[in-house]
């Protein structure tokens, strides 16, 4: 009797390690959900993408934040570009996708969000801007803009972004 339930305690491991290790691929399950702008111009050499730095570790990230109650995801979107680069321009409604990683907080541990990237054709950049004295930014050719952001998701899409645009 004994034996039966040490091989059932064991077997009970290593169901609950099977379990442990399916249950990592779903981590990303509970999120937070952002809304970015992917801020873009024809240059004359191709697609450039508007880079900025985060506000802590002056990473280049787009623009990017937290839904916002009176406004549809891409207009959100909008506004955060508008927030954190000084840049207007016209936003697609429609997401060229997301990608995810873990925003580091001022107090607590790392949030999981997801962010949808909106398409944010420039037409307007500002001299001043909410954020300018926090933020840095500068116009980058998109596969470089590409190689800069630490979030792999990211980097495709702005590579996948710059193919369907020319460059």
């Amino acid at each position: 009797m004994l034996k039966t339930l040490n091989t059932r305690l064991r077997g009970s491991r290593t169901l609950f390690g099977r379990m442990r290790e399916r249950l990592r691929g779903v981590e990303w399950v509970a999120h937070r959900q952002q809304y970015a702008a992917l801020p873009w111009r024809q240059g004359k050499d191709g697609v450039e993408i508007l880079m900025i730095t985060s506000r802590e570790t002056r990473r280049w990230v787009i623009p990017k934040g937290w839904p916002m109650i009176t406004l549809a995801a891409h207009d959100a979107a909008a506004q955060e570009a508008w927030e954190e680069a000084g840049v207007r321009g016209e936003v697609d409604a429609i997401p060229v996708g997301a990608f995810r990683y873990r925003k580091r907080m001022k107090s607590g541990p790392p949030q999981r969000c997801r962010v949808e990237v909106f398409p944010l054709a420039v037409s307007v950049e500002e001299k001043d801007w909410p954020e300018r004295r926090q933020r840095s930014r500068r116009w980058i050719p998109a596969l470089e803009a590409a190689r800069m952001v630490e979030e792999p998701e990211l980097r495709i899409l702005i590579e996948a972004f710059a193919g369907a645009k020319g460059g």
